[in-house]
Formats: structure tokens, sequence, C-alpha cells
């Protein structure tokens, strides 16, 4: 599997990373808790483009820099160069929508390792993602309400997907923030795991994901994609194509092969 060193964007604020068939993006702004600029909105979309052909990465990780945040949000200190006028608002929201409609369209796994606090836009991210993986100090919400912020149907939508319409309201009426246990049972995080053992868990189970084919993952991911639309725009077509797909790849040789030879076997997207 090839592997990448290292690389970051805007001043370190973004770090990535490839390896093992592991792309992992860190935002990177610990002084403020990992909050987020334009700047860092356009950057990890990017990356994350990227990623979504790449064929060395077949899991992806967000996750933040520091020990105390995955993202507390918007960085505020930017909003007087950021979100004094209402064109800067405009190319701001235009990068915040394109990060998430890149996060939602990848054809690949996609998992939030959160340590520490998730708020507001980095919760908003982290549901991005089709798994939540959290410490125990962790804490979670969107404290809109408390900024008289207006938020836009889609993020509610979302998370209403996730948690049910009761728990949205009590997230969003109450503006307070939740601790990792109430998280989950509210559904909003998959685990949560004690201080200290997240990475060996999301070692685990990023080992699990990569040695599995990626054209079944891809498959998989496809339908949640179209399962997450309305019904009229759900292209269930697009799903049974891509179901015919494997069945006619060379990895679906291989799976038989190795569970008749009693292997493991080596998938290679193909």
């Amino acid at each position: 599997m090839a592997t990448q060193d290292a690389v970051t964007t805007e001043e370190d604020r973004i770090l990535v990373d490839v390896r093992d068939g592991v792309g992992r993006l860190t935002f990177n702004n610990p002084a403020r808790h990992n909050a987020m600029s334009l700047d860092m909105w356009r950057d990890a979309a990017e990356v994350l483009a990227s990623w979504a052909t790449d064929d060395a990465v077949r899991a992806i990780v967000l996750t933040g820099g520091g020990i105390r945040a995955f993202v507390a949000g918007a960085d505020i200190s930017k909003f007087e160069n950021e979100r004094s006028s209402a064109t800067h608002v405009e190319a701001y929201d235009v990068a915040v929508s394109a990060f998430h409609k890149t996060m939602t369209a990848i054809r690949k796994p996609t998992i939030a390792r959160i340590d520490g606090y998730c708020i507001g836009g980095g919760l908003a991210i982290a549901i991005d993602c089709d798994i939540r993986i959290c410490s125990a100090k962790s804490t979670f919400a969107v404290p809109a309400a408390k900024l008289s912020i207006g938020y836009r149907i889609g993020g509610i939508q979302q998370l209403v997907h996730l948690v049910g319409p009761s728990f949205a309201a009590e997230i969003f009426y109450t503006a307070r923030q939740f601790t990792a246990e109430e998280a989950k049972v509210m559904g909003l995080v998959n685990r949560v795991l004690p201080d200290g053992e997240l990475d060996d868990h999301m070692d685990d189970l990023l080992g699990r994901i990569t040695q599995n084919a990626p054209l079944a993952i891809s498959t998989v991911k496809q339908s949640l994609i179209e399962l997450a639309k309305p019904d009229v725009e759900q292209d269930w077509d697009l799903c049974d194509s891509l179901v015919e797909t494997c069945f006619k790849s060379e990895d679906y040789i291989e799976g038989r092969r190795a569970f008749m030879e009693k292997r493991r076997p080596e998938f290679k997207g193909k």
C-alpha cells in the first residue's frame, strides 16, 4: 500500500497523512480548540476530494490536533475579516457547504475520532462521517440558540436522521453540552472509549476495514448515500450496478479462493 508522508496546509492548520490505506486529516488549531477558519474549510475539502479518487486511501479519519478538542465550531477571531459583510458571509457559507457536500459524497468509510470538545460546526463535521468514536472526556453541543444564530434546515435534517426529532430538539433547544455517555444514548456516537484507549480501538477498527474488499465497502457506502436522500432522488439502479460490479471483479474471485484456502484475502479494489 502506498505511503505518503505528512504534509501541511494553511500554516499547519490542516495536517494530512496517508499510511497503511488510511487517510488521516487533522484539524490543527489547538490554541482555539481547533476552531475552523475559512481557509481550513477550503483546504480540508480539497484534501478530501483528492482522497475520494485515490486508490491508496481505503478509509478516512478526521480528528483534532492537541488533547482537548475535535473541533469547537468556527474561529470567531477570524470573523472580522471573514464574516464582516454579506459578501464575506456568502463566501464563508459556500466554503462550508462545499466541505459538507464533499464529505457526504465520498464512497469510502469516514470515521470521526473525537477526543474532547465537539461543538457547533465540529458536530456538523462529525455527523458527516459514517462512524463516530469518542473518548469518555468528550462533550457535544450546538450552542446556536445561545448566540441567536439561525440553523439551516439541512444541518437540522442530518441530526434528526441520526438521533431522531426529540433528541435533536433537546440538543438545539437547550444548547447545553452533553457528555459522551449521553451522546451514546442518543445514538450520536458509536462507541465511547475510556481515556487512553481511543487509539487502540481506532487501530483495530481501521485494520478491519482496510483488510476488507474496497468494492464491497464502496457499494454499501453508495447505498447509504442514496438512502440519505429523499425517496424520489434515490438511485437504486446505480446501487444495483455496483453490486454487479462486485460480482464481476477480481476481488470476488480472490475472496472465494481465500475462503477455500483458509487464508486472508489480498484485495486490490479491482
